[in-house]
């Protein structure tokens, strides 16, 4: 028993170690998750008043731009660093300009 314990541990350290090199399981639910708090945070600030019409439009179409662009990445099953970077840093321009029409 004692000498199946340590080949077992060493593979689940091993699919452990892969998971984390390879970020398509990780990163793919972090930037959905993502556009989905997106999305919760635009829809509040057009319930609030916070956010106009136009302000809307351009916020929708930068999302679904950026929805596209992840599904179009995610095509081939994989979602390499410079894939996920990309999706993070057009969030993030997203993000800002959610807070930005939110508070003018």
């Amino acid at each position: 028993m004692k000498s199946l314990i340590l080949p077992i541990i060493a593979a689940t350290s091993l699919v452990g170690t892969i998971a984390l090199l390879n970020p398509s399981s990780a990163s793919a639910g972090t930037i959905r998750d993502r556009e989905v708090n997106q999305q919760e945070r635009i829809y509040q600030g057009v319930k609030q008043g916070e956010i106009g019409q136009k302000e809307y439009r351009n916020l929708e179409t930068r999302e679904a731009r950026i929805d596209a662009q992840r599904r179009a990445y995610l095509s081939d099953g994989n979602l390499n660093r410079r894939e996920a970077s990309r999706l993070t840093n057009e969030q993030n321009r997203v993000s800002r300009a959610i807070y930005r029409d939110r508070h003018d």
